[in-house]
């Protein structure tokens, strides 16, 4: 097995997955925008690949596995628009492809529980973005394409403590709202183990065993910390960015059985509370 791997976007997962990766002899180079990064990122062990700037084109033509993390914008995928030709070109010979998607993609189900056959009815232009990015990376013929539709991530650096340490946080109240979460860990577990079974065409959501509403998760978070518990707001009143509140647009528990099945995948953190302890911990 060739263990070198071009990760595209390469920001938080990504980095996770590095980590993981690293100490088992993998080349990773990752992508970034900013040459302000470069340093920061060969810290890690990952060789920096500033771009737009460097030949993205000839990178593809020469790695076995590919890690995709940038999100569409406005004008839709920006690794297609720019390279598509290139993967193209190189799908034959490609070992693995990774793609992080999400599970916005589902929209809104009120609640109730969506897999991996639940058919895509988003109801956000993210989600609408996702649908059409997913779509354009899947017509890539001979592409060995791995979907991972991620539900909302968390991890060190990442979670609800500092706005409960900042007493800025907030418990907004939408009757049946309910969410699932990932763990980062858990993102690099998943991506680690596909790597090294590829399945080219399969989709798997990636989330923890444990859907729950948002104001579960601050005020556990507050609690963990021994700081009050912030006063619960009803959506109505709550004054949020249009950003904030599409995320309250869309309700649903996400379902893991598929990985767990074809991949043997067991996240390490199954509850938001595991997680959260495994952070306040680590911090200690």
């Amino acid at each position: 097995m060739d263990k070198t791997l071009l990760s595209i976007g390469h920001g938080y997962s990504a980095r996770a997955l590095a980590a993981r990766l690293i100490p088992q002899g993998w080349r990773i180079l990752g992508t970034t925008r900013s040459a302000d990064n470069a340093d920061e990122i060969a810290a890690t062990g990952v060789e920096p690949v500033v771009w737009p700037g460097a030949d993205l084109g000839a990178l593809i033509a020469e790695v076995p596995n590919i890690l995709v993390s940038a999100g569409p914008g406005p004008d839709g995928d920006p690794v297609l628009n720019a390279v598509a030709d290139d993967i193209a070109r190189a799908a034959p010979n490609l070992s693995w492809l990774g793609y992080l998607s999400t599970t916005g993609v589902y929209g809104d189900h009120g609640g109730d529980w969506v897999d991996e056959t639940t058919p895509l009815t988003p109801s956000t232009k993210r989600g609408h973005a996702r649908v059409a990015a997913e779509a354009r990376w899947q017509a890539i013929p001979d592409l060995p394409l791995h979907i991972f539709r991620l539900a909302g991530i968390y991890g060190p650096g990442r979670g609800p403590f500092a706005k409960v340490r900042a007493g800025t946080a907030r418990r907004i109240i939408k009757d049946g709202q309910v969410f699932s979460r990932i763990h980062v860990a858990d993102i690099a577990q998943a991506l680690d183990l596909s790597l090294h079974h590829p399945d080219p065409g399969a989709i798997y959501n990636l989330c923890d065993d444990d859907p729950a509403p948002p104001e579960d998760v601050i005020a556990h978070a507050a609690e963990l910390l021994g700081l009050p518990v912030s006063p619960a707001i009803a959506i109505e009143d709550a004054d949020m960015t249009p950003m904030a509140r599409s995320f309250y647009a869309e309700s649903k528990k996400v379902r893991n059985d598929r990985i767990k099945q074809a991949l043997g995948w067991q996240p390490s953190f199954p509850t938001y509370r595991v997680g959260l302890a495994a952070m306040v911990a680590s911090e200690s």
